[in-house]
C-alpha cells in the first residue's frame, strides 16, 4: 500500500497567486516514514520586490528575503532534487492545491533555465496526493468551501494551526490526508495511478465547470489549468 510507504509533505509560499508568473520565496518538504519525520525549509531571495499582498500573507518582506534568504537557483536545484529523488522512489508528493506549487516549481526552474521535474524524470510530474481534489473527488456533494483549515476543520485535525507558513501548511495537509484516508480506507488501499486518474478527472470537471459559469457571464476563463501542472 502507498501509504504505508515514505510521504513527502510539499508546499510554498511564493509573490503572488498566479502560479506560471509568481516567484518563490519560500518552500517546505517533510518527509514522513516509519521511523521518523525529516523537515526541509528553504527562504529564497527571489530577485524581485515581494508585493505587500504576499508579505500579509506569509509575513516574508522584501528586506528580510533578501538579507536572509539563499539565492534562488541555489534553492530551487535543491528542491527539485529532493522532489525528483522521491518521485523517482515512486513516493507519494503531498500538496494541498498541489496545481499551484507545482505548476510555479517548473516555471522557476524554465525561469531560471534549470532542468524541469519533468525533465528530470522524463514523463509527467507523478504520484501526487492532493487532499483538496481527494476531498472533492470521495465527498464531492458536501457544500461549502475547501480551504486548508476549513478542510482541516472538517476532518477534526484542525488545531489553531500558524496557516501560510509553509512548514506549518505541510504538516495540517499531511494530517488532513490521514483523516481522509481513515474516513475512506479504500483510497488508502488503491494504487497511486488509480489515485492519480480520479484526481484528474475530479480536477478537469471542476475546471470545465468553472470555465462554463465564466462564459455564462460573457467573461473569458484565464487561469492556467491543468493537474498537477496546470499549462
Amino acid at each position: 500500500m502507498w501509504s504505508h510507504n515514505p510521504i513527502i509533505g510539499f508546499d510554498t509560499e511564493t509573490t503572488g497567486v498566479d502560479p506560471t508568473e509568481a516567484r518563490l520565496v519560500t518552500a517546505s518538504v517533510v518527509v514522513v516514514d516509519a521511523d521518523q519525520i525529516t523537515k526541509h525549509y528553504w527562504l529564497a531571495d527571489p530577485e524581485v520586490e515581494i508585493p505587500l499582498s504576499a508579505q500579509n500573507v506569509h509575513g516574508i518582506s522584501t528586506e528580510k528575503a533578501r538579507r536572509e534568504g539563499r539565492p534562488i537557483r541555489e534553492v530551487l536545484s535543491e528542491l527539485a532534487e529532493l522532489l525528483h529523488f522521491h518521485m523517482q522512489q515512486k513516493h507519494a508528493i503531498v500538496a494541498f492545491n498541489a496545481s499551484y506549487d507545482l505548476t510555479l516549481i517548473e516555471s522557476e526552474l524554465s525561469r531560471h533555465n534549470l532542468p524541469t521535474l519533468e525533465e528530470r524524470l522524463g514523463h509527467p510530474i507523478s504520484p501526487v496526493v492532493d487532499p483538496f481534489i481527494l476531498d472533492k473527488t470521495l465527498d464531492r456533494w458536501r457544500r461549502g468551501k475547501r480551504t486548508l483549515e476549513l478542510v482541516a476543520q472538517h476532518y477534526g485535525v484542525w488545531d489553531d494551526d500558524s496557516f501560510h507558513n509553509a512548514e506549518a501548511d505541510v504538516l495540517v495537509t499531511l494530517r488532513v490526508l490521514g483523516a481522509i484516508l481513515r474516513k475512506f480506507p479504500d483510497a488508502a488501499s488503491s494504487s497511486l495511478e488509480e489515485l492519480m486518474a480520479r484526481q484528474l478527472e475530479t480536477y478537469t470537471e471542476t475546471a470545465n465547470y468553472f470555465a462554463k459559469r465564466a462564459a455564462e457571464r460573457g467573461q473569458s476563463y484565464t487561469q492556467p489549468v491543468g493537474w498537477p501542472v496546470a499549462r
